[in-house]
């Protein structure tokens, strides 16, 4: 994962606990996780979207002059 290994991995999370606490930490899990499913919500809505056919643009009435 990024070329981490698990040294690497160790000391980022020691920095993470340490800069947020504890306590803070499933608060930030937890937004995290809402906003990664969100994300993929609304990529889900834009391919549904984009693989939509295309509607037949409605016809103009002819203009009476």
């Amino acid at each position: 994962m990024f070329g981490l290994h698990t040294p690497e991995l160790l000391v980022v999370l020691a920095l993470i606990l340490v800069l947020f606490g504890g306590k803070r930490l499933p608060e930030l899990a937890r937004s995290l996780g809402k906003s990664v499913s969100e994300f993929k919500k609304g990529m889900h809505e834009f391919t549904d979207e984009a693989n939509k056919p295309a509607e037949k643009p409605a016809e103009k009435p002819a203009e009476k002059k």
